[in-house]
């Protein structure tokens, strides 16, 4: 995907696009490649999701 050319702001926003929850303070104490497989992890759920609700 292309999460890697992003910086820990662009991430942070990404994630928090999907999960509205995720406070920017809390995710900020992370690192950028913690947040990048954060990132991933969450689109991948939301793919699988988006596949369970299409059948």
């Amino acid at each position: 995907m292309g999460h890697l050319n992003m910086d820990k702001k662009d991430l942070i926003e990404c994630i928090r696009e999907i999960n509205r929850s995720a406070r920017p303070e809390f995710l900020a104490s992370f690192s950028e490649e913690q947040l990048r497989a954060y990132l991933d992890h969450l689109t991948e759920a939301d793919v699988a999701e988006e596949v369970t609700v299409a059948d």
